[in-house]
């Protein structure tokens, strides 16, 4: 069949006609730029970072440093690199190339909306507690200062407040403060684990793992915490969700058959898809924005 759009049809000038070729082909280009971060052990039994497309095509190994752990990778808001933890925080760029350590401790690195700082938790177990520093390593400045347990910052779209793992009553439950450590307030309550919070790309939501049916499972909630839904129903676990940039998909990993792996399905839970599968571990996906 004929399409119905024509250069030539009256009334459309060849301005406009190649606008929306270049509208076409920059949303072309925008969505074949996506790519999800993990880290596998799928080559040496030592977990190291790759990359894959959203569909889990192309997937690519980045670093090999065995026997150092390389994981728990966070993309830069432009998507030209990666950080992640190295028995510190490292940063790398997006193909692999120029790994480069920012500290020699401290974990779960997560980059803020304007590319300027990187927020990260550090300290001697159990007595976590989280940080921020520029994106070259300088200006560490410690934000919460509890003899508990803080962990797994992550940062709201708009870059004025940080989500986090604090475990002051006994659990891990899920924090939010603004970016000077400011107006700490508890999000979740349960006598169980909830873990992994990250906001959507919109700002309104934040998913996580929570333990409180019995294994882990991904649920979403309002960024005030209220309205907490559960998005997945499996025997097995599924953890450390990430959202696509549209806010239209979540990514997880899983257990459910059998080994860790990732995972994809809509935000409301539907369409549950397998993206890798390797006899090793695949885990903790990170959506670049």
């Amino acid at each position: 069949m004929q399409s119905s759009f024509s250069p030539n049809r009256p009334g459309t000038s060849l301005t406009s006609t190649l606008s929306f070729t270049l509208h076409l082909s920059l949303v072309f280009k925008y969505y074949a730029s996506e790519q999800l971060a993990f880290w596998s052990e799928r080559d040496d039994g030592t977990p190291e970072i790759y990359v894959m497309n959203p569909d889990g095509s192309g997937q690519t190994r980045l670093t090999n440093n065995h026997p150092i752990w390389d994981a728990y990778p966070n993309w830069s808001p432009d998507g030209m690199q990666i950080t992640y933890y190295c028995g510190g925080i490292c940063v790398m760029n997006a193909d692999g190339s120029g790994q480069t350590r920012l500290t020699n401790n401290g974990s779960s690195p997560a980059w803020s909306p304007d590319g300027t700082r990187i927020a990260f938790h550090a300290g001697a177990y159990p007595d976590f507690d989280i940080y921020i520093m520029n994106t070259d390593g300088s200006g560490q400045t410690r934000l919460t200062n509890d003899p508990s347990f803080d962990q797994l910052p992550e940062w709201s779209p708009d870059g004025t407040k940080l989500v986090f793992i604090a475990r002051r009553d006994g659990d891990d439950e899920i924090y939010s403060m603004n970016t000077d450590g400011s107006g700490q307030t508890q999000l979740t309550s349960n006598t169980v684990p909830d873990l992994a919070p990250v906001w959507s790309p919109d700002g309104l939501r934040i998913a996580f793992s929570s333990l409180r049916n019995g294994n882990y499972e991904i649920y979403v909630m309002n960024a005030d915490g209220s309205g907490q839904i559960r998005l997945t129903n499996n025997p097995a676990d599924d953890h450390n969700p990430t959202w696509s940039p549209d806010g239209a998909r979540i990514a997880f990993s899983s257990n459910r058959e059998g080994n860790h792996e990732i995972y994809v399905m809509n935000s409301d839970g539907s369409g549950p898809t397998r993206l890798t599968n390797n006899l090793a571990r695949d885990m903790d996906p990170a959506w670049s924005q």
